[in-house]
């Protein structure tokens, strides 16, 4: 019976043909019928009526059309099955069977009963079995093999066919999936075929780009499937071909035989659609290509002509020649790193040139446009480099004219200073008259390479450069210059009329001392050669300047010695030498990588695309002064480091004589907050990316960033370990030096980034001198003014405080932490007070804790009791104020010796006739300077201004601090420690009457019988204390009535108010004997101004 049934694939009824209730197993009756075995299977009756027609169908689909129609043999095997099962199984075939029958061979059961019972079952049964075709019941295996050939049957059924289920199968499914497979490339291809072939051109780069790049993409993806559909069929070929190449005296049965026919054909079929393909895309990639060509070159033309256009432009703007040396130097350097970085746009204007003529030599479509533009980028090209060397010429001539200029100035500065420092005293005999004259005429020698020589030849030769300033800038230097040699001419007819006649004795009178430090000449030349030609400095520089003979006399000493122990650390001297000079070079190197690929590209308007508006015009925040550091390594300290390769000891001559230069490291720490946030907002900028990408940098810009810091630490490291192995050499204390500076260095910068957080001080911290130190204490204010109740508060209530203590004020700030990273979480300072250290004194201990010392104001109206978290920390607080109240004690001495001396010469006698002004004067001068030179005694110290002034106008201190706010209550914790009695420190602190000092003074009592009558002073008078004479007898003048006398000091002591107890300047542990220092506001007045003049 046929049905029409849909097609089946194996892989859709794999289970169901995996039962193996019937299979094809590829045999052939022998007309060529095709055979289906119905194996032994017991379980037959249950298999589903659908999955038995499932299987039936695609077993008479798979056998050829024409095989097929000559009718399929059906061989049932039930021997070890019962008569029901045989007919139940032949009915159920009869009943599905889809396709033709020619034969239906039956191998009954083989058991007696059963055998004796199908016999007499068939006969009774025969109308029920009738069927189209016959049915043959046969008892045994060899009757079967009457019907069909043992060949063309299986092994169970008796036969010698070759057959697996399993292997059957796989190659069933195999190859309907390779078919499908080629079915899909082929429409796929012929998809895709149709695409490329409506693909209009696109007008620019990028959609052309993209096109050709998504065509590959699929065309690779098409080439792909076809390669793995290629394999599949091929792999499938081999398996059906295994069982031939396991033994050749196997052959392959029908359906194999089909099967590697039906494969074979598939993969024809894939080769030639593989090949047209090919060919086809061959011409669409061509044409895609040529046209991606056009689109970069017409691009890069449009980037290179604007790049171009922008050169000439800055080129044009390059018209300053320089006003002075360095400038001009500068400029001539600036052309070149222009010319440098513009030689990439050159280049690639060449490249690109070069490129268009390919094109047109490979024949583009498109050379009517590509050939015009090659021109026009040839023309450019020439014309910029033809206005870059005018420049340079321009710039060379102004190179050469300013040096002239700055030898001429320098010979001028160096004349003028060889004039101020010969010793007038030693000129007035004839051979220091000779020498002298020697000394100018070998100095007029050296003129010749130096000074200017024709005025009118300078103008006719730097014409083109030559503009209104640089003109009156060459007429000033000439005047200059004549007026030098003019100068010498008068110096040489004096000089030789000395020589000529012998003098007179005369007295010599040295000069003024700051007439022999101070150049006539102001200009910057005349201060290089003061510094260079002064004692001072030749006994500072004069070991350096001496360094080449050093370093020869070193390598003579290094290698006459033949100690192992010597040898050992001049080895360990080497190392750290070479450690030194690697990492510096490693060092320039890297701060030029970050000043081109990022600095410069911040200029670059071919960049300005990838820049984020955060980024914009803020290179100097992001660098800070990091180009001028690395001049300083590049074009100075690195050469003069390479000079003391041989002889390393002698290295820390080098950071000596650059100390000042590495002060420039303060700026860029300074600089760094501002430079770490701008990093945080523009980190992700696609500006920094690329220009990492092009440096190849494995680190990100921050990194490099940090390298300054990291570098000014690492010098310190190097000096310490250079120090170690030189302990015993010459340079050791210049090693030692050089360490101490490189320390104090990064103390200051350390320090300016704490200054630079201080808030709300109005006035400008740079007015108050140096920073010295600064660190957190534990404050509480003992004031003599103010409410009762916040008195007590403020002894038991401390508050946290961090102090900056300058030259000339202490300030007081509270610390806020602020929130934040890096840099950003550095605490700010919150300023709240300050105090001149003109009117402050110290007391060094306070009982009860050792970290606590005093810091009074005003005579102790304001005390501030200050306790450090050491012993240590107060110890260095306490010297460190006491040097700066020492200073200017010394200071104030010295200027009242100078005005002492000053006055000394028109002081009249006093009263009694045993005594002289002259004598007076001489033992004044004498006690003033071992007054001078005494170490002071004092624990305790208070500047000399610090004492009260005069009352004004009947009132005491004009001008007192603003106390300290009373304490917060979230300042801090609250002190359970009783705090000393601010009384029974002043009474510590008061010893005997303080001493006279000249000066002015308010007399502060009427006179009665104390002073001469030719004085006369009451009380409210202003009095001058000149001299001290003998006899304690002091010249005063009486500033109201102008009248002068000399007064015993007594009388003169309690007009002024000073026999009593008065404010002690030492500490309340210092004894009684310790030395006593006062002195009126006059003090204050001669030795400098007040902090609030400074302030304003």
């Amino acid at each position: 019976m046929h049905q029409d049934i849909t097609p089946l694939c194996a892989a859709d009824i794999q289970d169901q043909l995996k039962k193996r209730f019937a299979y094809l197993s590829g045999g052939r009756g022998q007309d060529g019928s095709p055979v289906i075995t119905f194996p032994d299977y017991p379980a037959f009756s249950d298999v589903p009526d659908k999955e038995f027609q499932n299987v039936m169908t695609y077993l008479t689909s798979i056998p050829s059309l024409q095989d097929a129609g000559i009718g399929f043999i059906l061989v049932i095997d039930r021997r070890q099955d019962k008569w029901t099962s045989v007919k139940a199984s032949i009915l159920r075939i009869a009943a599905s069977f889809p396709a033709n029958l020619q034969l239906v061979l039956v191998l009954r059961p083989t058991g007696f009963f059963q055998r004796a019972l199908s016999d007499l079952a068939f006969k009774f049964n025969r109308d029920d079995l009738k069927m189209k075709v016959p049915v043959i019941m046969l008892s045994s295996v060899p009757e079967l093999h009457g019907y069909i050939d043992k060949s063309q049957l299986t092994e169970d059924l008796g036969g010698t066919l070759d057959y697996c289920h399993t292997r059957w199968l796989c190659h069933r499914t195999a190859i309907e999936s390779f078919a499908l497979m080629v079915k899909q490339t082929a429409q796929m291809l012929q998809s895709f075929g149709t695409e490329l072939a409506e693909t209009e051109l696109p007008n620019d780069v990028q959609s052309t780009s993209s096109v050709l790049c998504a065509h590959t993409e699929k065309k690779d993806k098409a080439k792909e499937d076809m390669r793995l559909a290629l394999d599949e069929g091929q792999s499938i070929l081999e398996n059906i071909r295994e069982p031939l190449a396991k033994s050749g005296e196997q052959s392959l049965n029908q359906d194999e035989l089909d099967n590697q026919t039906t494969v074979q054909r598939l993969l024809a079929q894939l080769n030639e659609t593989e090949a047209a393909f090919d060919e086809f895309w061959a011409k669409h990639q061509q044409k895609l290509q040529q046209c991606l060509q056009l689109r970069h070159f017409e691009q890069d033309f449009r980037e290179v002509k604007s790049s171009l256009d922008a050169l000439a432009q800055k080129i044009a703007t390059f018209t300053d020649v320089g006003n002075s040396l360095a400038h001009a130097e500068h400029l001539l350097k600036d052309l070149a790193s222009f010319e440098e970085k513009s030689s990439a746009s050159v280049k690639r204007a060449h490249t690109l040139s070069l490129e268009g003529e390919k094109l047109i030599d490979t024949k583009h479509y498109a050379v009517d446009s590509i050939r015009p533009k090659c021109h026009e980028l040839q023309y450019l090209c020439d014309q910029f480099a033809a206005e870059v060397e005018r420049r340079r010429g321009l710039l060379s001539k102004s190179l050469e004219l300013h040096g002239l200029l700055e030898a001429s100035m320098k010979w001028c500065d160096e004349g003028i200073y060889l004039l101020a420092s010969q010793p007038v005293d030693k000129c007035q005999s004839q051979d220091g008259a000779e020498a002298a004259l020697q000394e100018i005429e070998k100095f007029l020698e050296t003129g010749a390479e130096n000074k200017i020589q024709e005025l009118n030849k300078i103008y006719q030769d730097y014409e083109s450069i030559l503009t209104k300033d640089l003109m009156e800038h060459v007429q000033k230097v000439f005047q200059k210059q004549e007026g030098m040699e003019e100068m010498f001419h008068r110096r040489q007819a004096s000089l030789k009329k000395l020589a000529a006649k012998q003098m007179r004795p005369v007295q010599p009178v040295a000069p003024r001392p700051e007439a022999l430090t101070k150049s006539p000449c102001p200009s910057p030349g005349s201060r290089r050669g003061s510094e260079n030609s002064s004692e001072g400095s030749t006994l500072r520089r004069g070991p350096y300047r001496r360094a080449k003979s050093e370093v020869s006399e070193s390598r003579q000493g290094r290698s006459s010695s033949t100690g192992h122990e010597e040898e050992s650390l001049a080895v360990l001297r080497r190392h750290v030498m070479n450690e030194l000079l690697d990492t510096e070079r490693v060092y320039v190197e890297e701060l030029l990588c970050v000043l081109e690929g990022y600095a410069a590209e911040l200029d670059n308007p071919l960049m300005a695309h990838l820049m984020s508006p955060g980024l914009q015009n803020k290179k100097d925040i992001l660098f800070g002064n990091m180009e001028e550091i690395y001049h300083f390594h590049n074009r100075i300290f690195l050469r003069e480091l390479e000079e003391y390769t041989d002889c390393p000891e002698l290295v820390g001559r080098c950071f000596l004589e650059r100390m000042e230069e590495f002060q420039i490291y303060e700026k860029y720490c300074q600089n760094k907050p501002r430079s770490e946030s701008l990093w945080r907002q523009c980190s992700d900028c696609p500006f920094f990316q690329e220009c990492q990408r092009k440096l190849d940098h494995k680190l990100s810009l921050d990194s490099y960033l940090l390298k300054p810091v990291q570098r000014i630490t690492k010098y310190q490291l190097l000096l310490k370990e250079m120090l170690k192995y030189s302990k015993s050499c010459e340079g050791a204390e210049d090693l030692q030096e050089a360490l101490s500076s490189i320390l104090g260095i990064l103390k200051a910068v350390n320090d300016s980034m704490h200054l630079i957080a201080i808030t709300g001080y109005d006035g400008n911290l740079s007015d108050l001198g140096k920073l010295l130190m600064q660190g957190s204490f534990s404050v509480w204010t003992d004031h003599k003014k103010g409410h009762s109740k916040v008195k007590d508060l403020a002894r038991f209530k401390p508050m946290q405080r961090h102090l900056f203590l300058h030259e000339k004020a202490v300030l007081f700030c509270k610390k806020r932490e602020e929130n934040g990273e890096g840099y950003e979480k550095a605490p700010s300072y919150s300023y709240k007070q300050s105090l001149n250290m003109a009117a402050v004194g110290i007391t060094e201990n306070v009982k009860g804790d050792v970290r606590k010392f005093e810091i009074w104001y005003n005579a102790r109206e304001e005390v501030y009791i200050v306790q450090a978290p050491t012993a240590e920390v107060k110890a260095a607080w306490v010297s460190e104020i006491r040097k700066v109240l020492t200073s200017q004690l010394q200071a104030c001495r010295e200027a009242s010796q100078h005005r002492t001396l000053e006055q000394s010469q028109s002081l009249p006698l006093p009263t009694p006739p045993s005594t002289s002004p002259s004598k007076g004067t001489t033992r004044n001068i004498k006690k003033l300077e071992e007054r001078k030179t005494d170490p002071l005694s004092l624990e305790g110290y208070m500047s000399p201004s610090s004492l009260p002034k005069p009352p004004e106008k009947g009132r005491g201190w004009s001008k007192t601090s603003h106390p300290l706010e009373a304490p917060e209550d979230n300042d801090g914790w609250s002190s359970a420690e009783e705090l000393m009695n601010s009384s029974d420190a002043e009474e510590e602190g008061r010893v005997g009457p303080r001493k006279l000092v000249p000066g002015k003074y308010t007399v502060v009592v009427d006179d009665e019988k104390g002073s001469p009558e030719a004085l006369a002073v009451r009380n409210g008078d202003m009095v001058e204390v000149v001299q001290e004479g003998d006899e304690g007898l002091w010249y005063v003048r009486n500033l109201t009535s102008s009248k002068e006398s000399w007064v015993p000091a007594s009388s003169l002591s309690a007009l002024l108010g000073m026999s009593g107890s008065t404010q002690c300047l030492s500490s309340s542990e210092s004894s009684a004997g310790s030395t006593l220092l006062s002195a009126s506001s006059s003090c204050s007045e001669s030795c400098g101004v007040p902090l609030s003049d400074l302030q304003g």
